[in-house]
């Protein structure tokens, strides 16, 4: 069963940007689709960006498309989110995610990492 460790979380001001990185280990990363959800205080886990095993596919949600770039490379074992011209509306803690493609909805998940905080100052 693959195992996910997100970091690079942490505080930043509006405007500004952060790279989250997720680490993965216990099985191969090109076997999996993965992607970014995250969950503010109060509210429903929702929906970032997915990637496909290769990377030449990405779908984004509309609330950070054209802000966040999701990537991945396989040989490292590691996915990306950049994220830039951050909003504090995108403050959450933001999780990993690998299963199988289009790996939404989530019955499709087969790991989740344990998240990382970003805070976003307005």
């Amino acid at each position: 069963q693959v195992q996910l460790v997100e970091s690079g979380g942490g505080l930043v001001q509006a405007g500004g940007s952060l790279r989250l990185s997720c680490a993965a280990s216990g099985g191969t990363l090109s076997s999996y689709a993965m992607g970014w959800f995250r969950q503010a205080p109060g509210k429903e886990r929702e929906f970032v960006a997915r990637i496909n095993w290769s990377g030449g596919t990405t779908y984004y949600a509309d609330s950070v498309k054209g802000r966040f770039t999701i990537s991945r490379d396989n040989a490292k074992n590691t996915v990306y989110l950049q994220m830039n011209s951050l909003k504090a509306e995108d403050t959450a803690v933001y999780y990993c995610a690998a299963g199988a493609w289009p790996l939404v909805p989530a019955k499709n998940i087969v790991a989740f990492g344990q998240g990382t905080q970003v805070t976003v100052s307005s």
